[in-house]
């Protein structure tokens, strides 16, 4: 059933009623929509972009079928864990592990984050969606989402320092595509800017292509040594324990990302999501994608707000486009020589791209806070605020991102940050945050 919008575009809920061709169209779309965000995370920690495109495609179709095919989101690559595959090679280089080494440690932390996401899920199936969101109110996960993008900055800062000229072009297509593009431009800024910047550096003889011309046309998307379960054949346990208590708290702040985005998707197509197919099995979804992605090398998966954008701007709502893109991530996912070509990108194109990135994600914390017109008047509020930013950056710059627990564990300061939040937040008194369902 379509029905006329509030701009006066007709919404289509059955892309059939287009044809073939445009449905095509209508997919490769949303894939290089989510494109340019979801390899920039392999290309960020050094995992494999071709099992990214793979499990971003293979994820995405799971989701669908665990929410009855009803919800029309794309799950690419999560940039919330970057910090967490940060931390955790920097603990295997003190064990004597290269990053290549350590990343598949950092993998099975995700798998454990991803398996979180069920136990999510059934509280919400258990006591409702109000009982459960009163544990994460912005004033917690508003300033874990800003420090989960301060945190990272500073490799922001270092890539573009290998030459800032190529990363200035990356943020000024970005910036101009965002503010004054038109259409599919303003729906893909960030992968025009690592395509100008990209461009520009090759011309400039600031890119080696070397690797490119021996690399297959077509190839599988993965290697056993890159996947978590690797690691179990001989891991180094004292890195196995620090690497899921670091990463596994990331979770807690994509989780109630997620439910945000859902939030979103359900007033963009104008269906309320929440209900139906609801929160537990949506959670269920990008759980499974994240474990599964995880277990093979490639980055956890969340929803992504730029397929959203896309449908806000198309008016198709069905998502079987959706699942079209799914199909097409996974084609691309073969050919190493595509894989090739993404990691010959200059840091300093990364670098610039990852500024606004970064940023961005720090802005959607204030936003968060500012949304649910968090009361700083409150001293409980700054206390909790103020002492999940100061933990979280302190630890990352003044305790090169690791604190040690008896003798075994290290968390990162993003976690540590995490669990100091949701605590103070729970015995602090003065809570007046209300958790409020979508109103149809």
């Amino acid at each position: 059933m379509d029905k006329t919008t509030s701009d006066g575009m007709q919404a289509v809920y059955d892309a059939r009623t287009l044809g073939k061709k445009k449905m095509g169209i209508l997919g490769l779309q949303h894939m290089f929509a989510m494109f340019g965000s979801t390899v920039l995370v392999p290309a960020i920690t050094g995992l494999s972009v071709s099992a990214t495109l793979l499990f971003a495609g293979i994820g995405t179709l799971l989701f669908h079928l665990l929410t009855k095919r009803k919800v029309p989101a794309f799950l690419g690559s999560s940039f919330a864990f970057i910090g967490g595959y940060v931390g955790v090679t920097q603990m295997g280089a003190e064990a004597g592990l290269t990053a290549a080494q350590a990343l598949p440690y950092a993998c099975f932390g995700v798998f454990c984050a991803g398996l979180l996401y069920f136990v999510m899920a059934g509280l919400f199936a258990a006591f409702g969606t109000k009982k459960v969101m009163r544990f994460f109110p912005p004033i917690v996960t508003g300033p874990i989402i800003i420090a989960i993008g301060l945190t990272l900055s500073g490799s922001a800062i270092s890539s573009c320092t290998t030459n800032w000229w190529i990363a200035l072009v990356a943020i000024a297509i970005i910036v101009c595509c965002n503010i004054w593009g038109k259409g599919m431009i303003k729906i893909i800024p960030i992968l025009l800017g690592v395509f100008g910047s990209y461009l520009v550096a090759a011309v400039t003889g600031n890119a080696d292509f070397s690797a490119v011309k021996d690399a297959a046309w077509i190839g599988l998307p993965f290697k056993w040594d890159d996947t978590a379960l690797s690691v179990l054949s001989n891991p180094n346990s004292k890195l196995l324990a620090s690497a899921i208590a670091t990463i596994m708290p990331i979770a807690l702040a994509t989780m109630v990302e997620h439910i945000g985005d859902m939030c979103a998707i359900s007033s963009t197509v104008g269906k309320d999501l929440i209900q139906e197919p609801g929160l537990h099995r949506t959670l269920m979804g990008d759980g499974l994608a994240t474990a599964i992605a995880s277990l093979f090398g490639a980055p956890a998966n969340t929803t992504y707000g730029e397929n959203t954008g896309v449908l806000n701007l198309t008016k198709v709502y069905d998502p079987a486009v959706i699942r079209l893109a799914a199909v097409f991530a996974i084609l691309f996912s073969f050919s190493p020589k595509f894989s090739a070509v993404v990691s010959a990108m200059p840091s300093a194109t990364i670098g610039g791209v990852s500024l606004i990135l970064y940023g961005m994600i720090s802005a959607v914390g204030v936003r968060n806070m500012v949304e649910a017109q968090v009361d700083f008047s409150k001293s409980r509020n700054v206390i909790v605020a103020s002492l999940i930013l100061v933990v979280a950056i302190g630890i990352k710059y003044g305790a090169n991102d690791s604190v040690s627990f008896f003798g075994a564990i290290s968390l990162s300061g993003l976690a540590i940050a995490a669990i100091v939040g949701i605590v103070l937040n729970a015995v602090l008194p003065g809570k007046d945050f209300e958790f409020k369902e979508k109103e149809q």
